[in-house]
């Protein structure tokens, strides 16, 4: 009779887009016990935030309690602030032991812990919205250009100025893709502001000045910036020297942190030389889930799967109905792409793969 095989431990660090889908492919898995730590106890589907701004009811489906797709999982709400060999310490004192290691910890980003929280949250700045006659946004990337569009499409009579510091819109794709979303902004009367920047800091009685000295007056302010790498808390661990420069985590074609053969990094955290995107992060969740599988089934490593970087592409949803499409050089706007991500921001599409109802 063949001995039972002991299960491998998995600690997960991070409930994102990434470290949900995978503890949700690893759950029940006969060869894995996994635990996954997060600072807050639920997941969101992030791509979605911008819509529960404007429509507050909206976040009730994509802000999810960890609990809702993991039932009976062993899940710890606290930041992890450390390694050791074989144990991850968390904020709370406890250290969690393990055989497999998964870093999923993306950018740094909400204080809320509770999903009653960030429920809340999006009650606010909706509120805030409302309540605003003018609204100054701070950034022209996706985010903001996105928080841009919802706004001139839900309140088309608000007073609405972008300012960026880049020479143009969506500089992490092409040029044409920004030409066109700045064509569209400015035909719903979004002023748009480009090769500034605002010190939000030393705004006073709703006052704020640009780096080039001019003074935008709005009644309230979004800043729509890149958060940082979630990476900080692993500095002073034996990791420090995987870490680049930029935050991001070396990994491998296994996507295995750098020097580390039981050490795994999925999402945004990785140095993967790809466009950020969630749907991008589901994919590393999905090969790291396999190759966590073939270990603990005591496969060769030459049978662990590779991941392959992805081609440019990207989706930057305008308000409900229409979006902008870019693939390789070819840029798309309209309806045609909106009818892709705008109405419901794949957050059936997500709450299915967590096996959710859509």
């Amino acid at each position: 009779m063949t001995p039972e095989r002991k299960k491998k431990r998995v600690v997960v660090v991070g409930g994102g887009v990434a470290g949900s889908l995978l503890c949700k492919t690893l759950l029940n898995h006969k060869h894995l016990d996994f635990t996954l730590i997060d600072s807050k106890e639920y997941f969101e589907v992030s791509w979605a935030n911008l819509r529960s701004m404007v429509e507050p009811a909206f976040a009730k489906r994509s802000v999810i309690n960890h609990h809702e797709y993991l039932p009976g999982a062993s899940i710890i709400t606290s930041d992890a602030i450390g390694i050791e060999e074989d144990q991850v310490s968390t904020m709370e004192g406890r250290m969690i032991e393990f055989d497999y290691l998964v870093i999923a910890t993306g950018h740094i980003g909400t204080s809320f812990v509770t999903k009653v929280e960030k429920l809340r949250q999006y009650e606010a700045e909706n509120e805030k919205i409302k309540s605003s006659e003018s609204i100054l946004i701070v950034g022209g990337g996706p985010t903001g250009v996105e928080l841009a569009g919802e706004i001139a499409v839900d309140f088309p009579t608000k007073k609405v100025k972008l300012v960026h510091r880049g020479t143009r819109l969506l500089e992490f794709i092409g040029e044409a893709a920004g030409k066109k979303a700045l064509d569209w902004l400015t035909a719903r009367n979004v002023e748009v502001i480009l090769g500034q920047s605002v010190d939000l800091s030393s705004s006073s009685d709703g006052v704020y000045q640009t780096s080039s000295g001019e003074d935008i007056v709005a009644d309230c302010h979004f800043k729509c910036t890149s958060d940082p790498i979630g990476s900080s808390w692993l500095q002073e661990t034996y990791l420090k020297d995987s870490i680049k420069d930029d935050g991001r985590l070396m990994v491998d074609a296994n996507l295995r942190v750098k020097d580390f053969e039981n050490i795994f990094a999925i999402g945004d955290v990785t140095d993967i030389p790809e466009l950020k995107q969630g749907y991008l992060a589901q994919r590393h969740a999905l090969v790291v889930a396999k190759n966590l599988k073939l270990l603990s089934n005591g496969a060769d490593e030459s049978t662990l799967v590779k991941y392959t970087p992805a081609s440019p592409m990207a989706i930057v949803s305008l308000g409900r109905r229409e979006a902008l499409l870019q693939v390789w050089c070819v840029t798309l706007i309209g309806r045609i792409p909106g009818m892709l991500k705008s109405k419901d921001l794949f957050v059936g599409k997500t709450r299915k793969q967590l096996g959710l109802k859509a």
